[in-house]
């Protein structure tokens, strides 16, 4: 194990050295958080479609448990039970638009990991940095548990468990657990635990920032430990489930797959599940007496039990979904976590969205009207005014607004208009549109996909480091 040790203190100098600025030590949240025997205990794998241009490069990396699909380099790199997707990687040729600049493409892109720590974090879409448009670049940079990486370039950060960062460029910053940004481009920046912010140039700027005491009921963590709190109770709760999936890489699959639909082999399917048409159910995911309309998807780290989704239903990735009935064109997102009761059913109008980091745990029958855009923290109808607007009343906003604890200022029809655009944009890329010809996406193009197992070094020096590895077509 000495190389390993010696390649994790090695990042977490290289990240320490950049967060000087915020004067923040990764070092207690790094060593010791992952038991050594774990790094030799899983295998790493990878995909192979017709679809997405090959090409993998391993050097001096630990892979344990991890996946990867597209281009992908890993140097000097630790990854645990991460997920890199690289099925929607800009290609050569392609045009990348920003401000007024069109930027051509000289090569396809790569996602490139350097000198990082990622432990079950989920590397997902595209560089958005027009600086860098042919590599998805995270360097020098710490991502803990269930951590969402989306179309976002990270160099010098840490990153929270249950945090996302999405569509934005981060140099330099510390993202507090359970935080959602999408902000652009952040520099030398904290954000803190449980605030969600998304901001669009001068456009819009929505922000909500959760009572830190609720939030440790959730998500909590010391230097050093796991996280706690009902997320990972939760997690924990359904864990022994996907150790049968991974021996064997075959999903138990006791029910019909709609046409044009695609289920991964390292998803756990259980009870009365219904898949309709147009269906992705991503590796990791949990479905146990689900009923997926057509053009629903769930995505890595997704949870859906005694739920009904009524079709193209976006649940985005980590997004958990309990004792629900969902209308159509539901949006859950990243990391969301609606939890109904038998007795206390959630019920969804269509149209909804249900921001990311949301947290609906009920303690009452709610019913949420159709076309609602909900955040916070959501356990009964009066919470449910507090926080939630219609849709079409939040077009009407110009300027400044409140509600409790959320701020917004700018244009709201702007604000409702990019949430409506982006929603489409995923059911596009998830194939929800599939006519049997035309609008292919991914759950079709994974339908037919294999897989490769690699192995690490098991004893020795070079135990849990895996052997530099060069896989082209």
């Amino acid at each position: 194990m000495k190389e390993l040790e010696k390649l994790i203190d090695r990042i977490i100098d290289r990240v320490n050295v950049n967060l000087r600025e915020p004067s923040f030590d990764a070092g207690p949240f790094v060593r010791h958080l992952i038991p050594f025997d774990q790094y030799v205990k899983f295998y790493a794998f990878y995909g192979l479609t017709p679809y997405h241009p090959l090409y993998f490069h391993f050097s001096h990396a630990s892979l344990a448990g991890s996946y990867f699909l597209g281009k992908c380099v890993v140097d000097h790199s630790v990854l645990y039970k991460s997920d890199i997707r690289g099925d929607e990687l800009k290609c050569k040729g392609e045009v990348l638009h920003k401000d007024c600049l069109a930027i051509p493409l000289h090569d396809d892109e790569v996602i490139r990991i350097k000198d990082s720590f990622l432990v079950k974090t989920l590397v997902h879409n595209h560089s958005h940095d027009p600086e860098n448009p042919e590599e998805f670049l995270i360097q020098n940079a710490v991502a803990l548990h269930y951590a969402n990486i989306h179309g976002s370039s990270v160099e010098g950060s840490f990153i929270g468990p249950f945090s996302t960062v999405d569509l934005t460029t981060l140099h330099d910053c510390v993202i507090g657990r359970f935080a959602y940004v999408q902000a652009g481009e952040l520099s030398h920046q904290e954000v803190a635990a449980g605030h969600i912010w998304i901001r669009c140039g001068d456009r819009f700027d929505f922000s909500y920032q959760f009572d830190p005491a609720v939030l440790d009921t959730y998500v909590a963590m010391e230097p050093g430990r796991m996280p706690t709190g009902a997320f990972i109770d939760f997690i924990e709760s359904h864990k022994g489930t996907f150790q049968a999936v991974y021996d064997s890489g075959l999903t138990e699959c006791r029910t019909a797959i709609g046409h044009g639909s695609s289920l991964s082999r390292y998803a756990v399917l259980r009870g009365e599940t219904v898949i309709g048409d147009n269906v992705l159910v991503a590796q990791r995911a949990f479905l146990k007496d689900a009923w997926l309309g057509k053009g629903a998807n769930a995505q890595e780290n997704c949870y859906v039990i005694c739920s009904h989704l009524g079709g193209d239903n976006v649940t985005a990735h980590g997004g958990k979904i309990i004792h629900a009935q969902l209308g159509q064109k539901v949006f859950v997102g990243f990391n969301a976590f609606l939890r109904g009761r038998p007795d206390t059913i959630l019920k969804v109008g269509e149209e909804t969205v249900i921001m990311p980091h949301t947290i609906i745990d009920l303690e009452e029958p709610v019913e949420i009207p159709a076309g609602r855009i909900v955040w916070g923290l959501v356990r009964n109808r009066a919470d449910l005014d507090r926080h939630s607007v219609a849709a079409s009343e939040l077009v009407k906003v110009q300027g400044e607004w409140t509600l409790g604890e959320m701020r917004f200022q700018g244009s709201g029809s702007a604000f409702v208009r990019s949430f409506q655009h982006r929603i489409e944009h995923i059911l596009e890329e998830n194939g929800a549109y599939f006519d049997g010809i035309r609008n292919l996406g991914h759950a079709q193009k994974e339908q037919m996909i294999s897989f490769n197992v690699i192995q690490p070094y098991r004893q020795g020096n070079r135990e849990g480091i895996y052997p530099s590895i060069d896989i082209r077509p």
